[in-house]
């Protein structure tokens, strides 16, 4: 089936296609157009061209058209989560659970649409602001440049869309290349909404041929991008002086403190490690626990993890499915290969079954391994013993990320402990480092990236501060 791509209100053909497979049946599900530099340029100007109209929208506006998003996304609830699962091999349980969540993040975009609001400032606090009146007013960039990753194909565009609307901007949308049908999908909603033609635009293709366009515009004038390190920092360095949003990789660790009941902690440690098939920005990837309840703690997480059901994504009992692709899933294997060869040991997993990278637990692991040092995106969790709290923070801090870690204790001064010595952007108290809820402040330090997602934090990030100041002398 031939898609088109959606630009200023209207439905296109591109002169290339390009064939999207199933990652788990490997079936062709659809034809993606492969837009054109041109293609994308013209996409840019529309959204240029709109920026006035969109910023002349009230408040009440912007909120109305993001409560209708949200109530078509209530009626198509199944349907959007069916293409979820399709494109993504996302286990359907979790792509209904990913489209609750987009209704939920544009609920509070179209919330914080109405609580745009500047500050007062005491402008008689100095010696000379005498009968000087000052106030500050939020007002909207123009075109935001989105590009999105795969593994969360509404959601994650919801946290760049639904605020950029909220705050009167235009969005030129990139979705990742295995996940377009989504994006395509959010366009035929929004355009059944008064947002004004030409607001909200997406372009398919290569990141190269499209990516590359959308960060070298001089009419684009912020980049918000969730990806690879790598990638980002290019993009930073091409950015000029463009706002850059940066969500970048992570590899979440988890502290378990003696003295607690691993009962309630086990399933949410299998939820963390292997929901999505490991490929969340916050999959628990590292667990490090205290010497007292380790064999405890790797007796009940292994026999939870073998009651997962491995299967076709679309089955509403799977809770494993086909990584995104294969390449990704024998780069997985030649990791897990590495860390045996150095010393680790497999307790369970660390082979491929009927195409499906099967969950996988690590111990006795290096930290120096690909499996531990770097971002391993796939259902891979290494679990290792400390001694002492002290050791498990010196090690979750021992990376080159730093987005979110959790730790599981009863001692209060431990957990202030670790709250103030953890180098990430969240850290989660008796919680997997996978926990998030979408008004929440989200984003990291060191290589995870620089900004803040959460749609008040982004959407402050979209505006630019303007002051005035009255003279009343």
């Amino acid at each position: 089936m031939k898609k088109q791509f959606y630009v200023n209100g209207e439905w296109k053909s591109s002169e290339k296609y390009a064939d999207l497979y199933s990652p788990y049946t490997k079936e062709i599900i659809a034809q993606i157009p492969q837009v054109t530099r041109e293609e994308v340029d013209q996409a840019i100007d529309d959204a240029y061209n709109a920026r006035n109209q969109m910023a002349a929208l009230t408040a009440y506006e912007r909120a109305a058209i993001l409560e209708h998003l949200v109530q078509l996304f209530i009626e198509n609830r199944e349907k959007a989560a069916s293409i979820i699962s399709l494109e993504a091999a996302k286990p359907m349980k979790f792509a209904l659970g990913e489209i609750d969540r987009t209704i939920e993040t544009y609920k509070f975009a179209a919330e914080e649409a109405k609580r745009l609001t500047g500050e007062m400032i005491p402008m008689d606090a100095a010696k000379n602001g005498a009968n000087r009146f000052g106030y500050t007013v939020e007002q909207p960039l123009g075109v935001i440049g989105a590009i999105t990753p795969f593994n969360f194909p509404q959601n994650l565009v919801a946290h760049k869309v639904g605020p950029a609307i909220a705050s009167g901007n235009t969005i030129v949308l990139k979705p990742a290349s295995q996940t377009p049908l989504s994006a395509l999908f959010l366009a035929e909603l929004i355009d059944q909404t008064a947002l004004p033609k030409g607001a909200f635009n997406v372009v398919t293709g290569s990141g190269r041929t499209v990516g590359e366009a959308i960060v070298e515009s001089d009419k684009v004038k912020m980049i918000t991008f969730t990806g690879s390190p790598s990638v980002g920092i290019g993009i930073r360095n091409k950015s000029g002086l463009k706002k850059v949003a940066l969500e970048l990789g992570s590899n979440a660790g988890l502290i378990i403190d003696k003295n607690v009941h691993l009962s309630d902690i086990v399933l949410k440690c299998v939820t963390g490690a292997f929901s999505n098939q490991g490929q969340v920005c916050i999959s628990l990837q590292r667990i490090y626990v205290m010497d007292e309840l380790f064999n405890e703690f790797i007796e009940a997480f292994t026999a939870a993890t073998k009651q997962l059901v491995i299967g076709s994504p679309l089955e509403e009992t799977t809770d494993i499915s086909a990584m995104i692709n294969p390449d990704e899933q024998e780069r997985a294997l030649s990791w897990v290969q590495e860390a045996v060869e150095n010393g680790a040991e497999i307790v369970t997993g660390g082979k491929i079954e009927n195409g499906v990278f099967m969950p996988t637990i690590l111990t006795n692991v290096d930290p120096t391994l690909k499996v531990s040092c770097q971002e391993v995106f796939a259902p891979i969790v290494v679990v290792n013993r400390i001694l002492s709290i002290e050791e498990g923070i010196a090690a979750i801090n021992d990376s080159t990320y730093g987005l979110q870690a959790g730790i599981f204790t009863n001692d209060i001064k431990t957990a202030f402990k670790a709250s103030k010595e953890l180098e990430v952007g969240g850290v989660m108290i008796n919680d997997i480092p996978t926990y998030r809820v979408d008004q929440m402040p989200y984003g990291g330090v060191k290589e995870s990236g620089t900004g803040k997602e959460g749609l008040k934090y982004a959407i402050h990030e979209m505006t630019e501060t303007k002051l005035v100041v009255w003279n009343q002398n």
